[in-house]
């Protein structure tokens, strides 16, 4: 028998932070399904730009407003079937610059999101809910790869740092305790290093600040020694995952890695980039202290161990490294020429 969900075309979903970088490929992803899809942004960084593809289809909402804005957050959660909480402070560059904002951001509106989504399930309204979360919340345990029921090593309180990964780890318990004391359907997603098109350099993600400057015929900044290891996964790989989550019942309650699993060196990254843009061009090297701050700390390895979603869901990948390099290439080319 299939355990999966059967899908029913009138099923509305609500993404927070849908105008986002994932939320935006989200949403395209749900309505090819023949879902109805309602994004709620407040454009702090999201884009409404990113939903241009589909901001005209006549089963998309869009919804510029805040999640902390409670009243429209009710009708909104009222009015749908599957919620995927995607709103928050993300970036290693946003976190060290405002780290009050960043957990405020990641800690309020997922309690009022799961009381308000409890107080529907009591009169009987069933309401299914996503959670992001993040890798950050292993913190710096050194034994990987990491598995869902690793220790969480979380750095000391004084370091900014770590408050990302702490305010999201909350997040999962609040979540898993609506879930046993409340029977709320929750599933909870630890998302490993997401990149595609879309994404921007801003906040320090690193596939589109290698490009960026690759385009502009600048150096790669490679922070620290460029030996730190992460494996990194197509948008679109993970949209995917993400619903067949939501879609198989024995997800419910559980907390998984998402990503890929395949390693590579920060170093190795700079160079494919620079392999397909220029040859000639170079790369620098700097501090973590001259880059974020003088007490900044970082993961060398970041590996997930990804045995319970593969036990749990039927997926493959679809992008290599090499493949997303050259997609988000031809995607900064072109929206460049479309700017002109």
């Amino acid at each position: 028998m299939d355990s999966t969900r059967n899908i029913n075309i009138a099923r509305s979903a609500l993404i927070t932070g849908g105008a986002g970088f994932i939320g935006s490929h989200l949403a395209e992803a749900l309505l090819e399904r023949g879902q109805h899809v309602v994004v709620i942004d407040d454009e702090s960084t999201g884009l409404v730009d990113n939903l241009a593809a589909i901001y005209d289809h006549w089963d998309f909402e869009y919804v510029r407003g805040s999640v902390n804005d409670l009243p429209l957050m009710r009708r909104l959660l009222r009015e749908a079937d599957d919620v995927y909480h995607l709103a928050a402070a993300v970036g290693v560059r946003r976190i060290a610059d405002d780290p009050i904002d960043s957990i405020e951001r990641n800690i309020v509106p997922v309690q009022s999101m799961l009381a308000e989504l409890a107080r529907l399930h009591d009169a009987g309204q069933q309401v299914q809910l996503f959670i992001a979360s993040s890798s950050e919340v292993y913190g710096k345990n050194p034994a990987w790869p990491w598995a869902e029921d690793a220790d969480l090593v979380i750095g000391p309180t004084n370091r900014a740092r770590w408050s990302y990964g702490a305010a999201k780890a909350m997040d999962e318990f609040l979540a898993i305790a609506y879930h046993r004391q409340r029977n709320l359907p929750v599933v909870v997603g630890r998302f490993f290093n997401v990149i595609g098109p879309r994404q921007r350099a801003d906040y320090g993600m690193v596939l589109p600040r290698f490009i960026d400057a690759a385009l502009a015929g600048q150096p790669l900044v490679v922070h620290n020694d460029g030996e730190q290891i992460r494996c990194f996964v197509h948008v679109a790989d993970l949209c995917q995952m993400v619903i067949a989550l939501m879609n198989t019942p024995r997800a419910i309650g559980q907390v998984f890695n998402i990503g890929s699993d395949e390693p590579i060196r920060i170093l190795a990254l700079a160079e494919k980039v620079i392999a397909a843009v220029d040859p000639s061009l170079k790369v620098v090297f700097e501090s973590y202290a001259k880059a974020y701050s003088s007490d900044f700390e970082d993961v060398h390895v970041r590996i997930p161990c990804l045995d319970k979603l593969r036990h749990t869901i039927h997926f493959h990948t679809q992008y290599g490294i090499d493949d997303v390099i050259r997609e988000v290439v031809e995607w900064k080319r072109n929206t460049e020429c479309d700017a002109m």
